[in-house]
């Protein structure tokens, strides 16, 4: 028999109620170990070390779009995708940022994006996925104008999404992923990239215009800074260290 689907909410409840009763039994002696609450510990660890092994092969070109191939992205005439490819670029904001941004969060007469929610894998919308994702970010002029256009035609739909499908309902990921192939290869790109892949783009963008690396933590809405030196450390230019020797000796000896 196949068990019955459950609503997100519904299992995080009963997650809830049972990290309680375990974390009583610990109490009392009965368990040794609430295995409920090492999970949120555990996953952040899984997290950063997949993000650490995915910094070591990030390159332009072969996991995210050179810049040629982003110029081609942004050149597209395609009225339907055009924004939201314009968007992700120039904000590196994640696919669930994305696929939650509503225009109640969009300042166009300020020129600024505020994160405030996002959509999950079960198109249920609900908190940043930290805090440090919440974050507000500036919106070149390209983007202004991108969406200024795009809110004109953009599909109505309860939530006031950003991004919609064309029934104003959220994307589902493996939808959008699919749609955004085509869009690709219709700009010349030789091989279609992840949404992932969009935000890595942004971030090399940010570090190659000298972003320090706090602000790139900041606008990437990175839970630490360890983060971004894991996953874009090797991004940043390195110093010259025989200079930076040559100028320690100076200040020691003259």
């Amino acid at each position: 028999m196949i068990a019955e689907r459950r609503s997100h909410d519904m299992a995080k409840r009963v997650v809830v109620s049972l990290g309680s009763i375990l974390g009583h039994a610990m109490t009392i002696g009965l368990v040794a170990r609430n295995v409920v609450h090492e999970q949120p510990k555990q996953k952040r660890k899984r997290d950063q070390q997949v993000e650490s092994r995915r910094g070591a092969d990030l390159k332009a070109g072969i996991v995210f779009p050179s810049l040629e191939e982003l110029r081609a992205l942004l050149a597209a005439e395609d009225p339907r995708w055009r924004p939201f490819v314009i968007t992700a670029i120039f904000t590196g904001l994640r696919a669930s940022e994305l696929r939650g941004l509503t225009w109640g969060d969009v300042d166009l007469e300020n020129g600024m994006l505020h994160v405030r929610q996002r959509a999950d894998r079960w198109n249920t919308v609900g908190a940043p996925k930290s805090k440090s994702s919440r974050r507000d970010i500036p919106l070149v002029p390209m983007v202004v104008n991108a969406l200024k256009e795009w809110r004109l035609e953009c599909p109505k739909g309860e939530q006031g999404l950003v991004f919609p499908t064309g029934k104003g309902t959220i994307w589902s990921l493996p939808n959008l992923y699919r749609s955004l192939g085509p869009v690709q290869r219709k700009a010349g790109l030789a091989k279609p990239y992840g949404l992932h892949a969009l935000r890595h783009a942004a971030a090399s963008l940010f570090i190659q215009e000298g972003f320090s690396p706090k602000r790139v933590q900041r606008l990437m809405g990175h839970s630490s800074i360890q983060v971004t030196f894991d996953v874009y450390g090797h991004l940043f230019p390195a110093p010259d260290e025989r200079d930076e020797l040559r100028r320690l000796q100076a200040r020691l000896v003259g």
